[in-house]
C-alpha cells in the first residue's frame, strides 16, 4: 500500500511538473493572445510588453540577459537573431509580423547551425547563453562608394569654343581626402574632385559692384606644371548678407539613426554638430526634426528655435538601431518644410547620414529622382556626410546636386563648426540660385583649353540660357573658384585637334583683343527668371601669379597628382609645396596651414616609396 501511495505521489509530481513547464511556456503566448498587438516595440521602450518579449526570447534561447522590461541593445540583438532565423526582416523592432511569429507555436528556437548561416550584421549579433555570435560578416570591410567620372580633357576652340557648367560650392571631397591622408589610407581616385578641393579655401576676390550679386576676378599666368600652357583663374565673390538682415529660417533636421550610424564618428558627432547649429539660430526660426531607421518618425513639428531645451533634449536622446529607410524620411522632411514654409525665408532640409540606405528606394538614381520630384519651390537640401567604412559619397553628392543645395563631409567637431557656424551664411543663405558659367574662347588667340574639375557639373551649351535647367547655389559671402589650363595659339602643345573639311583654318575673328568672354547666368533666391552678366578678358592681362592664383594652383597640382591625371605634366608635391610657401595668405589661415602640412605628408610618403 505504501509503495502504491509513493508511486501515486511520484506520478502526480511528474504531472504537476509537466503542467508547470507547459504553463510557463504558454504564459507569453496567452498574454499576447489576450492583449493582442498594441504597438511596435523598439530600443528605448519599457513596460510589461517588453518584459513579455524578453521572457519569450529567453524561453526560445535567444536572450540570456535579465528580463527587466527595458528594451536595450541586448534585447534588440536577440530579436534580430530571432528574426534572422525565422526568415523575417531583421530590423530589431517588434512589429506586427514579428509579433505574430514570435508568440506562436511555429516560432523556431535558437539554433547554432542556423546562426552560422544567418546573413546579418555583426554589430547586431547577440550573446546567447554567454557565447557571442561570430557571423561571417564580422571584420573590418571598406565599402565606401564613389562615382566614376572621366577627367576633363583638352578641347579645341575650333570645334568646342564654349565651355558651360553649373557653379559648385561643395567641399566634401577635400574633407574626405584630408581624413584619409591623416589616417595614412590610400585615396581612391574617384574620391578626388579637384574643384571641391580648390573651393574649400578662402580667396581675396573683387567684391560685387552696384546691384550685382557677385564680383568677378580673372587672372592669367604661366602654368606651373606645363611650360606650353597657361593657367586661367576665374573667381566669383558673392555679396554678403549682414547677420541682422538674414531672413527667417525654416529648418528640418533629417537625421539617420539606423544601425550603421552607431559609431563615435557618426551619430554622436551628428548630435554635437546640430547642438552647435542651435546656438546660431534666431529665436523666431522654426525647427523640425525627423529621424529615420527602419521607419521614419517626426520628433519635433515646427517649434520655435527659442525652445532650445526641447530641441536639445530631442537631439540628445537619439539612439542608433535598425535598417535605413531614407527615402521615407526624405518625403516626410520635405512635407514638414512645405508645411512650415516661410515665403522669402531660408527653407531647408538638413540631411545628416552616412548614405548607407538599404530599405525601400536606395539606389543613387532613384534617390536623386525622388529629391527632384519632392523638392518644392524655395526649399533647399543640404547634405552633411558622416563616417567611414560604409560611406556612400555617390548617393550624397547626387542628393545635394538634385536638391539645389550643398554637400559637406564632417569628420570632426571642428569641421562641424566650420560648416554650421563659421560658414553658415555661405551654407544657408542664398544670394543667387541656378548659377551657371559659360566661357566663350576666341580661337584667334586660344588654341585649346581644359577645365580643371567640375566633371559632374558640365552642361550642354544650349542649357546655359534655359531657365528650366538647374545650376548651382551661391550663398552669402561665398566664393567660387574655377581654373582652366589654356593653350595659346602659338603653343607647341598637342591638344589632339581634328580637322574638318569645311573648317581647315581658324575662323577669322574681328581684332577685338579679347581672349575670351565669361558669361554668368543667375536667378534671385526667390526668382524664376535668370539674369545675364558678361565679362570679357582682353589680351595683355597675363601677369605674375597673385596669391590667389598661387594657392589655387598648388591645390590643383596636388589634385591632379592624387588622380594620377593624364595631364599632370611635371607636377610634383615638391612643386606644390614651393608654391604654398610663397603664399602670404597662408600665415594665420589655419585651413591653408593645415593643407601645407598635408602636402608635406604626401611628399614624405612619396619619397619613402610607400
Amino acid at each position: 500500500m505504501k509503495h502504491s501511495h509513493k508511486r501515486f505521489l511520484s506520478q502526480l509530481l511528474v504531472v504537476l511538473l509537466t503542467f508547470t513547464v507547459a504553463l510557463t511556456a504558454a504564459i507569453p503566448i496567452a498574454v499576447a493572445e489576450t492583449s493582442g498587438f498594441v504597438h511596435e516595440l523598439k530600443e528605448g521602450d519599457k513596460g510589461e510588453d517588453v518584459l513579455a518579449l524578453q521572457e519569450r526570447l529567453q524561453l526560445l534561447g535567444y536572450f540570456s540577459g535579465i528580463a527587466d522590461g527595458s528594451f536595450g541593445p541586448d534585447t534588440a540583438a536577440a530579436l534580430v537573431a530571432f528574426q534572422q532565423q525565422n526568415n523575417l526582416l531583421a530590423s530589431g523592432m517588434l512589429d506586427r509580423v514579428t509579433w505574430r511569429v514570435l508568440f506562436s507555436e511555429v516560432a523556431k528556437p535558437y539554433s547554432a547551425q542556423a546562426k552560422e548561416a544567418a546573413d546579418g550584421y555583426s554589430a547586431m549579433a547577440p550573446a546567447v547563453m554567454g557565447a557571442p555570435y561570430a557571423l561571417p560578416m564580422a571584420g573590418n570591410f571598406n565599402t565606401n562608394e564613389y562615382n566614376y567620372f572621366q577627367e576633363n580633357r583638352f578641347l579645341s576652340t575650333r570645334t568646342s569654343p564654349l565651355s558651360t557648367f553649373a557653379a559648385d560650392v561643395d567641399t566634401a571631397s577635400y574633407a574626405q581626402i584630408r581624413a584619409m591622408i591623416l589616417k595614412g589610407e590610400p585615396i581612391p581616385v574617384d574620391s578626388v574632385r579637384v574643384e571641391e578641393m580648390i573651393n574649400y579655401f578662402h580667396y581675396d576676390y573683387k567684391l560685387p559692384e552696384g546691384t550685382e550679386p557677385f564680383g568677378v576676378t580673372m587672372e592669367l599666368t604661366s602654368c606651373p606644371w606645363n611650360k606650353e600652357t597657361q593657367l586661367l583663374l576665374i573667381g566669383l565673390q558673392a555679396a554678403e548678407i549682414p547677420k541682422a538682415e538674414r531672413p527667417a529660417q525654416n529648418l528640418v533636421f533629417l537625421i539617420d539613426v539606423s544601425g550603421s550610424m552607431d559609431d563615435p564618428a557618426k551619430l554622436p558627432l551628428v548630435k554635437r554638430a546640430f547642438q552647435l547649429l542651435i546656438d546660431e539660430l534666431a529665436p523666431n526660426d522654426t525647427v523640425s526634426i525627423v529621424t529615420y531607421a527602419s521607419q521614419d518618425e517626426v520628433l519635433l513639428d515646427g517649434i520655435r528655435a527659442s525652445d532650445k531645451t526641447a530641441i536639445m533634449e530631442a537631439i540628445d536622446n537619439l539612439t542608433a538601431g535598425g535598417f535605413t529607410a531614407g527615402a521615407a524620411g526624405i518625403v516626410t522632411a520635405y512635407g514638414l518644410a512645405k508645411k512650415h514654409l516661410i515665403p522669402g525665408g531660408n527653407n531647408r532640409v538638413l540631411l545628416a547620414t552616412d548614405g548607407d540606405l538599404n530599405v525601400g528606394v536606395s539606389d543613387e538614381g532613384s534617390l536623386a529622382r525622388l529629391v527632384e520630384d519632392k523638392k518644392q519651390g524655395g526649399i533647399y537640401l543640404s547634405v552633411l556626410g558622416f563616417g567611414d567604412g560604409n560611406y556612400k559619397d555617390n548617393k550624397l553628392e547626387a542628393l545635394a546636386d538634385r536638391g539645389d543645395g550643398n554637400y559637406s563631409y564632417i569628420d570632426t567637431i571642428y569641421e562641424a563648426r566650420r560648416a554650421l557656424v563659421t560658414e553658415i551664411g555661405a551654407t544657408f543663405f542664398a544670394v543667387a540660385k541656378d548659377v551657371k558659367l559659360q566661357v566663350d574662347f576666341n580661337p584667334a588667340t586660344i588654341k585649346g583649353y581644359r577645365l580643371i574639375g567640375y566633371e559632374n557639373r558640365l552642361m550642354a551649351a544650349e542649357d546655359f540660357a534655359d531657365d528650366t535647367k538647374d545650376g548651382g547655389e551661391l550663398g552669402s559671402g561665398h566664393r567660387v573658384t574655377v581654373l582652366y589650363e589654356i593653350v595659346p595659339t602659338g603653343s607647341a602643345f598637342d591638344i589632339g585637334d581634328v580637322e574638318s573639311k569645311y573648317q581647315s583654318e581658324p575662323v577669322e575673328q574681328e581684332n577685338s583683343g579679347e581672349l575670351l568672354t565669361l558669361s554668368v547666368r543667375a536667378k534671385a533666391p526667390n526668382g524664376e527668371e535668370s539674369k545675364l552678366y558678361t565679362y570679357p578678358l582682353v589680351m595683355g592681362t597675363s601677369e605674375e601669379m597673385s596669391d590667389n592664383l598661387r594657392f589655387a594652383a598648388a591645390v590643383a597640382e596636388v589634385g591632379v597628382l592624387l588622380r594620377n591625371s593624364e595631364w599632370k605634366g611635371s607636377a610634383t608635391y615638391g612643386s606644390a609645396l614651393s608654391l604654398l610657401r610663397d603664399c602670404t595668405s597662408l600665415t594665420g589661415d589655419v585651413y591653408k596651414e593645415e593643407f601645407l602640412y598635408l602636402v608635406t605628408l604626401l611628399e614624405r610618403t612619396e619619397d619613402s616609396g610607400s
